[in-house]
């Protein structure tokens, strides 16, 4: 897709990532430790399985939080903020957990935009992004905001 620019993005348009992105255990250990994150359900499969053997987790490490997030983002990044930069995250949810071999989408819908007050020539949009698993169920969902200059404009 092209780059985007403030006056394509419509209020109510969806897009859904073309591309999936397959979590391996690796992904998700290397991401845990890179970023100092001591919990063990991420990366001790012997502690995962003595302390989270029943369902959903069934001894399985989860994928780290953080990690889906940034993935579930960058799959949505070539329709929406290709062009532009990220100002905030909200209302982050985690609905089911994500397991190494589970391969996430994006969904994103477009449900608010303005021209910015403080830099003419840009636009402030704010999208629903939503996560999939391959079993098409929602693992995650957020608000996010972001800045896209409009066309022949420059920071």
């Amino acid at each position: 897709m092209d780059n985007r620019f403030y006056e394509d993005i419509k209020i109510g348009d969806v897009y859904l990532s073309e591309i999936g992105r397959t979590i391996t255990d690796n992904d998700n250990i290397w991401f845990t430790l890179l970023t100092n994150n001591s919990n063990q359900i991420h990366f001790n499969s012997d502690y995962t399985q003595k302390n989270y053997s029943g369902n959903p987790f069934n001894g399985r490490l989860v994928v780290n939080g953080m990690f889906t997030m940034a993935v579930v983002v960058g799959l949505s990044v070539e329709y929406t903020s290709k062009n532009g930069f990220m100002l905030g995250i909200e209302n982050v949810k985690f609905r089911v957990p994500v397991f190494s071999g589970d391969t996430l989408y994006s969904r994103v819908e477009i449900v608010d935009k303005r021209e910015s007050e403080s830099h003419k020539g840009f636009g402030i949009v704010k999208i629903k992004t939503t996560g999939i698993n391959q079993k098409s169920q929602e693992v995650m969902e957020m608000i996010r905001t972001f800045m896209i200059p409009m066309k022949n404009e420059k920071w």
